[in-house]
């Protein structure tokens, strides 16, 4: 007869049992609450990225339809008008992130600027 060695029954409330340890899949890793703070952060960096990007192409294509209107009065308010809108589109962005800041960073204490980063500490229930 082949003895089978007896193996204790996995814990289910710890993270090892019988598959072993097992990590969060992709770039999150650690304290769940702080990855959610940084990949919000994340996220707001590349909006503020973005929208730059496409306020500089938009204002330049402004720009290349003024040059090459020819004098034409129609051509020159549209060229005119792209460049009016990609300024106001950057004011307000600005604008924006600024309400964001003072409202996050001042107000609720949940936004900190630390190595020219920003650091959500997101409030959770029962903890510090």
């Amino acid at each position: 007869m082949i003895k089978l060695a007896a193996f204790p029954p996995p814990d289910p409330l710890t993270p090892t049992g019988i598959f072993g340890k097992i990590d969060p899949v992709g770039p999150l890793k650690g304290d769940p609450i702080a990855e959610v703070g940084r990949l919000i952060g994340f996220g707001v960096n590349m909006f503020i990225t973005l929208a730059a990007i496409f306020m500089l192409f938009y204002l330049l294509w402004g720009a290349f339809d003024w040059i090459t209107s020819g004098g034409e009065k129609e051509k020159i308010s549209k060229a005119q008008s792209k460049i009016t809108n990609a300024v106001i589109g950057m004011i307000m962005i600005v604008g924006a992130l600024t309400i964001f800041g003072i409202v996050t960073g001042n107000v609720l204490g949940i936004v900190v600027i630390k190595d020219g980063q920003w650091i959500f500490n997101l409030p959770t229930l029962g903890g510090p």
